[in-house]
């Protein structure tokens, strides 16, 4: 990845975005960018200077379109809908969310259709480099207009306005710009409207979506594996030949990190003529069940990456006397994936939810409940209720938020996209997601114990390794919350699948060997 980032004219991608709002890549604006920005500046104040009628530069906004306003007031009308728009409640979204849509609105304005000062974009530039993060409300968003109150929020701070999370603690705007000797940013004409305009909300939770469901996927296939090892299934279902008789892309790719999962197990070759016909649906289709949430994901990931580069703002200026009052702001395009990887992080929790299931019934060589006293002891139990808990709160959002509009403006955005709402609600699922396979690994990697001496293959006994370095092997009842949030803690921070994954390449470097599956 560069080090570097031209915003405005490189292609930003999800992982680009992710790098400039940790700090690892710097977006800067280059002379031929800045020259496109100052030159659709111009078209605004050549439109300001003529009289020509054109929205939201020289009349109200939404139903008041038609509401004329003077050459004198231009100005102060962006600064008002600033003001006006700023009804978001809740929760502040997290800082890293803050910083997405700053990057993700600054790149979208830097392409030149907007009309917005150079000085406006160097100074969201600024909170960006100087991480002086906006306070930006969770609520209030309907994801047609774009997201309205989450930007109108998010940029308060540039006209002196608002809150902003600094070095950890929440300040008034005007009390740092204070303290590095700034001014609040006087908008022009039209500037406001381009501010607030767009899908920066929705955007930025599906950036971090798809990163998060990402490695939620990567982490249900090693630990879906553990389970199946555990549980002394085969690996059959995943041969090549049978996926090429249905290639959908993702089923293929779980498939083969399965194969490549238990190649060279010794657990697997002990039962090799056991006689068991088949396997629970939990284990023998994991590619099918999988695979369609990594199509899913792909999905969400292509779409998401088209909107990165997108001009999402209203008006868009072509050129002189060329403008278009359209509907680039509007989040459907967003709200349908991100409802549709709603359901399918919630299916690879449903799924996983099963497996811990078939780990505590006491088959095949298991000891019930995974512990051999039982009685006084509860075994894993009751860690299985709280993984049946997280599935049905996720079932229960799965309800599709795009599937509804409610009218606003008085008619005039008679069909909003709820696309904010898909979003958040896909962030809760995936949090919830993340116990999930906490529990089950878990409980896979108690399970595998109760094979030995027999071992797995390398890449899942070095997945059971690194666990046990943080949680041991339970003989007995303890506080299971402790263990759970300790293994949830190795999934959540990407750790626990960019181990196995650095082992695997390791692995296939030295063997000459394809494990390119498990490239990070």
């Amino acid at each position: 990845m560069n080090s570097t980032f031209n915003y405005g004219k490189d292609i930003l991608t999800v992982g680009t975005a992710l790098a400039i709002a940790s700090g690892k890549c710097k977006g800067l604006m280059n002379e031929e960018v800045k020259k496109k920005v100052q030159a659709s500046h111009r078209l605004v104040q050549q439109i300001v200077e003529e009289g020509k009628t054109v929205y939201g530069i020289n009349t109200g906004f939404g139903i008041l379109a038609n509401t004329a306003i003077s050459r004198e007031d231009t100005a102060t009308l962006q600064f008002k809908i600033l003001q006006s728009h700023s009804v978001g409640i809740g929760d502040p979204v997290t800082i890293e969310i803050a910083k997405l849509m700053l990057v993700t609105k600054l790149h979208a304005l830097a392409q030149g259709y907007s009309g917005v000062q150079l000085a406006t974009l160097e100074r969201i530039n600024w909170h960006i480099e100087n991480d002086v993060l906006p306070v930006v409300p969770e609520k209030g968003s309907v994801g047609a207009s774009g997201d309205l109150a989450p930007l109108a929020h998010l940029f308060l701070p540039l006209i002196g306005l608002g809150e902003v999370f600094y070095k950890g603690k929440r300040h008034k705007s005007r009390d740092i710009l204070n303290k590095f000797s700034l001014s609040p940013i006087q908008l022009g004409p039209k500037e406001g409207l381009a501010l607030i305009n767009g899908t920066q909300f929705i955007l930025s939770f599906a950036v971090k979506a798809v990163q998060r469901m990402h490695n939620c996927l990567e982490a249900a296939d090693i630990i879906g594996a553990m389970s199946l090892e555990a549980l002394t299934g085969t690996k059959a279902p995943f041969d090549e030949r049978l996926h090429e008789l249905r290639p959908f892309r993702g089923n293929k790719l779980v498939a083969q990190r399965l194969r490549l999962l238990l190649k060279d197990s010794a657990i697997m070759q002990s039962h090799v003529d056991c006689g068991r016909v088949q396997d629970p649906y939990s284990l023998r289709c994991m590619p099918q069940v999988h695979g369609a949430s990594r199509n899913a994901w792909l999905h969400l990931k292509e779409l998401t990456e088209i909107e990165l580069n997108a001009v999402t703002d209203n008006p868009i200026l072509f050129g002189a006397g060329d403008t278009i009052s359209g509907g680039n702001f509007h989040g459907q395009p967003l709200a349908l994936p991100l409802d549709y990887c709603c359901f399918a992080a919630a299916e690879i929790g449903n799924i996983s939810d099963r497996r811990c299931y078939l780990l505590l019934e006491g088959k095949w060589g298991l000891p019930m409940l995974l512990m051999k006293d039982v009685g006084l002891n509860s075994g894993f139990m009751i860690p299985q209720y709280t993984t049946a808990a997280l599935v049905t709160e996720n079932k229960t959002l799965c309800f599709p938020a795009s599937a509804d509009s409610i009218p606003t403006s008085l008619g005039q955005e008679d069909h909003v996209s709820m696309g904010s709402i898909s979003g958040r609600k896909l962030t809760r699922v995936l949090d919830n997601l993340e116990y999930i396979m906490a529990i089950e690994l878990l409980s896979a990697c108690q399970a595998i114990e109760f094979r030995r001496p027999l071992k797995s293959s390398e890449l899942l006994e070095f997945a059971h390794d690194y666990v046990r370095d943080f949680v041991s092997f339970a003989e007995e009842d303890r506080i299971f919350a402790e263990d759970i949030n300790k293994v949830a803690g190795i999934i959540k921070d990407f750790s626990f699948v960019e181990k196995v994954n650095a082992f695997a390449s390791q692995k296939a470097m030295a063997l000459n060997k394809g494990y390119d599956v498990f490239s990070a």
